[in-house]
């Protein structure tokens, strides 16, 4: 097999999936622009700030524009968020008291926050330590038991939050589009109209062409080493949603009684700003590079989800491998195109947080950057690795060449 006819193959067969990428990029582009326009941000916005961090107007205006951005009443966007799950964490804890139940209908959260809420272990301020609880409905098959949801809704007054994770953490598993947002919400709603609906917003930004609170999501959080960092921001995490749901966060991320007011920040705020400009377009990449792989390894009969031409709703593209062995050499060869540290052979190691050993490549400018090219998973069957990235499609074909070379050239 002629490892450049066949990626050339697998571009073409992709091309009507390039261009609606392309068409959202363009939608969500404009949609960031004018944010910036609106708040008449300048050089001024990205000076630090020390001590307490009083009147930080680069601070305070990021705020505004992510809002704007993601379609939201309002926003917390911070440097001290160390990731996403602590964002999600931050968004949860910072809502519900004890005797309050969160209910995913997605499933179990993935690995990380089943600690954070207390499902795994009995760790020191996990949400269940507080007499928070946390309730999943299953997801099978792609589907929200709405069912059993109407039920606990009806019949448990203390369901304080619905959860709906939308991409899909290490499980075979499609993300939830906008439209499945959207009528899960409406479902909600007419039974509590109450309840606090919270969004695990993680890898699905800007992946299309509204948000989760631009269709009735109360709350929403993610990461800047994330799509909206735009493969720029160098750390943090973002909370937005309602205005009265945010400011009580804010008491939870500081403290109550200051909340959104205090917190400097010692460097520049300009990362953060350029790369939400940047986010949609490094998307696009991310998407494109997605999809070439679902191509890819379609035309190798390898198990891919999403497949080439279906909708997508994250920036992840999961392959399942008939062997551990072929998962390993996957990852070590995305590694070995990678910019950082491609000298370095990944190994299945115990991964803080993991119930099974994980794999990761992760060559990146940022650790744990995902918007950069990078594959992992944990080692378990069906063995499945989970791609994200590249900042260039260009990078995406160059790692795409070394992974054929090693999954099909004999060795």
């Amino acid at each position: 097999m002629d490892i450049q006819t066949t990626i050339e193959q697998a571009e073409a067969r992709a091309q009507k999936a390039y261009q609606k990428a392309e068409r959202t990029a363009i939608i969500c582009q404009e949609r960031v622009l004018a944010a910036f326009q609106k708040h008449r941000i300048s050089a001024r916005h990205f000076a630090p700030t020390e001590g307490y961090g009083y009147d930080d107007i680069g601070r305070d205006a990021l705020d505004e524009l992510f809002a704007d951005a993601l379609q939201a009443e309002s926003a917390l966007v911070r440097p001290q968020i160390a990731n996403g799950t602590h964002a999600i964490f931050l968004a949860l804890s910072g809502v519900t008291e004890p005797g309050d139940t969160i209910l995913s209908l997605t499933g179990a959260p993935y690995d990380t926050l089943e600690s954070a809420v207390g499902l795994n272990g009995d760790l020191p301020n996990a949400l269940t330590r507080f007499g928070i609880r946390f309730h999943s409905v299953p997801f099978a098959d792609d589907e929200i038991d709405l069912e059993e949801a109407g039920e606990l809704l009806k019949n448990d007054p203390s369901v304080k939050m619905v959860y709906l994770q939308r991409s899909r953490g290490y499980a075979w598993r499609k993300a939830l589009t906008i439209r499945e947002i959207r009528e899960t919400i409406a479902f909600v709603r007419k039974i509590r109209p109450d309840v606090i609906v919270f969004i695990d917003n993680c890898y699905g930004e800007f992946t299309e062409t509204e948000e989760p609170t631009a269709v009735g999501a109360d709350l929403m959080a993610g990461s800047l080493i994330k799509n909206c960092g735009g493969g720029i921001a160098p750390t943090g995490g973002y909370i937005t949603g309602r205005k009265d749901l945010i400011e009580a966060v804010a008491f939870r991320q500081t403290v109550p009684g200051c909340g959104k007011e205090i917190g400097s920040y010692a460097a520049s705020y300009r990362p953060f700003y350029q790369g939400l400009f940047m986010a949609p377009h490094t998307v696009l990449q991310c998407m494109k590079s997605a999809i070439l792989f679902a191509a890819l390894f379609e035309t190798l009969q390898y198990n891919t989800l999403p497949s080439v031409n279906d909708e997508r709703s994250d920036i992840i593209q999961s392959v399942q491998f008939r062997t551990k062995e072929e998962m390993i050499a996957f990852t070590q060869a995305v590694q070995a195109a990678a910019p950082i540290d491609s000298f370095v052979v990944p190994e299945p190691w115990d991964m803080p947080g993991y119930t099974d050993q994980v794999i990761m490549a992760a060559g990146a400018f940022v650790q744990g950057a995902t918007t950069e090219l990078s594959a992992d998973g944990p080692i378990r069957e069906p063995y499945t690795a989970y791609l994200q990235g590249a900042l260039t499609y260009e990078h995406a074909v160059l790692a795409a060449r070394s992974v054929l070379k090693a999954l099909i050239t004999p060795h």
